[in-house]
């Protein structure tokens, strides 16, 4: 059975991280990218970061670049998010997605609140 479940989200205050992981299962992890999604109330789920299946490549949205940071650990099964420089828009429910050229799974996410 594949399974993605994130951890990690919770309350924190502006200026402060979080770091985010994602624990795979029922599928080979090192065969696919991973990717973080967010969605705040009334926005469209939008692309947070992406990594390669070696871990070699990266990319961010604009919005978190130079502040986040993903990174994976083959042996572990697992994707992480660093969030530094948190601010109120970061607030949203985040996404961990395994995406290959057969297969694309979703987790249920982890809700996220930078507020004061």
């Amino acid at each position: 059975q594949v399974r993605l479940v994130e951890s990690g989200g919770g309350l924190v205050q502006p200026g402060g991280s979080l770091r985010l992981s994602c624990a795979a299962s029922g599928f080979t992890f090192s065969r696919f990218d991973m990717k973080w999604y967010r969605q705040a109330p009334g926005k469209e789920r939008e692309l947070v970061a992406g990594i390669s299946r070696n871990g070699v490549t990266t990319n961010y949205g604009d919005s978190v670049v130079g502040r986040f940071t993903i990174s994976r650990d083959n042996a572990k099964n697992t994707v992480f998010l660093q969030m530094n420089s948190l601010n109120a828009e970061d607030t949203a429910r985040y996404y961990c997605n395994a995406r290959n050229d057969f297969w694309d799974y979703w987790g249920p996410g982890t809700q996220v609140t930078v507020s004061s």
